[in-house]
């Protein structure tokens, strides 16, 4: 049985995705590749899930957008509690080319499942409050409702009805909740137990690499500077097929300067400090002879992939959901390959980790045995501009159907539309 795992994310009316799309990790019945590609839950509604999904689509189709959503969701859980003030507004972006769909609430849900036991959560905001909220949990097949929260217009108040499966102080809870924040996060913030699984999840059980989430190296810089850490990420680059027999972290003191803010004078200060500055270096062997390079002498692959390659790990060990946006701008389309192999084999990916991601990379769809149909979707912006989500499985292929030829002359549409004034034919 897996610890977490992403079952499915809905959104609606959020910057292009207009009307409800929703991106399932469920797997179908198709028995393709099913002890690599998939996992069971042990859970008789949801037997199976998919361990990876991949989404393609042309540029400004929509596909950046569903990464964008499931991240503002997380942000409004993760902060309408503690960040957004009393009266602030949310940046959020409902579809804005036709009249009705811009002043109608934008709409969030995902079901996920933690320690064998599922939940479905899930809100609709609009910038200036939460208009409703609802939690489900099915501890057995059928579901309890734990909380329902709508706006009631005609009073002007949040209506919050609790089913028995909430413990705690609930009316204290509700009373807390400001009209722009979040019941589940207020109710968490002040020391709700029964709901703390749900609030962690965002916060620790879902991560997401975007341009407003970029990835950082310095996860990877502490394993390195671990004996064990160290042999780890070796041993990664390894099966990566790249030829780094060893990576030492030189750490030395540089100048350098810190902002001290005095909060009782209402002074700022700025002070000349030493600060730590990491080198790497990074040993090659080959039969023919050996040799050290810095970090910069490595291609841009092999860099992307290092500082990928400790949250990757991290990822895989705690059976984490991972979501990135266009990986195939970091890494070749071979690491790539590997990357998603390494979240299929069972020996590597023992928690149940989920990988999803975004892509131009039309080779993957013919890479031998790397996906099954169920984990290929496509985002397509239609002649109206709303975004439309479908499955590959929606088209039902042939088994040995040439899946990148059949993308690229458009039958499962989400590439672009080609102008023939833009001088390409004459």
């Amino acid at each position: 049985m897996v610890n977490t795992m992403l079952v499915e994310f809905r959104v609606k009316n959020f910057r292009s995705l207009r009307d409800e799309q929703v991106l399932s990790l469920v797997a179908s019945k198709d028995r393709t590749l099913a002890a690599t590609h998939t996992v069971g839950t042990g859970l008789k509604a949801v037997p199976n899930l998919l361990r990876s999904a991949v989404i393609y689509g042309a540029n400004a189709g929509g596909k950046s957008n569903l990464i964008k959503a499931l991240q503002f969701m997380r942000s409004v859980v993760m902060e309408s509690a503690t960040v957004i003030q009393p009266g602030q507004t949310y940046g959020v972006q409902p579809f804005r080319l036709d009249a009705r769909s811009g002043s109608q609430s934008t709409e969030f849900e995902v079901t996920f499942i933690l320690h064998g036991v599922r939940y479905q959560y899930g809100f609709s905001m609009t910038a200036q409050r939460i208009v409703s909220e609802h939690l489900l949990v099915y501890k057995a097949f059928k579901p309890q409702r734990w909380f329902d929260r709508h706006f009631d217009e005609d009073t002007g108040k949040d209506v919050y009805d609790f089913g028995a499966g909430i413990k705690g102080p609930k009316n204290l809870w509700e009373g807390a909740t400001r009209p722009n924040a979040l019941f589940l996060s207020m109710a968490v913030q002040l020391n709700s137990e029964a709901l703390r699984p749900v609030f962690d999840w965002f916060a620790a059980g879902l991560v997401i690499f975007n341009e407003q989430a970029p990835l950082s190296p310095q996860v990877s810089i502490q394993m390195l500077r671990q004996a064990e850490g160290r042999k780890q990420m070796c041993d990664f680059l390894s099966a990566a097929d790249i030829s780094i027999a060893d990576i030492e972290v030189v750490t030395r003191k540089v100048p350098g300067q810190a902002v001290h803010f005095d909060l009782l004078a209402g002074k700022t200060e700025v002070r000349a400090e030493e600060m730590e500055e990491h080198q790497l270096r990074f040993s090659h062997v080959t039969e023919h002879g050996k040799a050290v390079f810095d970090l910069m002498d490595e291609s841009g692959g092999t860099r992307n992939l290092l500082f990928l390659a400790g949250p990757v790990m991290d990822i895989l060990r705690k059976g984490l959901t991972l979501v990135i946006d266009e990986l195939d701008t970091s890494l070749h389309t071979l690491l790539v390959r590997e990357l998603v192999r390494l979240f299929h084999r069972p020996e590597t990916n023992t928690g149940g980790a989920q990988l999803i991601f975004t892509t131009h990379d039309t080779s993957l769809l013919d890479a031998p045995d790397l996906f099954r149909r169920d984990q290929v979707w496509f985002v397509e912006k239609e002649r109206d501009q709303a975004s439309v989500l479908v499955s590959l499985s929606e088209f039902s292929p042939r088994k040995n159907e040439a899946l990148e030829r059949g993308y690229l002359i458009g039958r499962y549409g989400a590439v672009p539309f080609l102008d023939r004034t833009l001088g390409l034919e004459h």
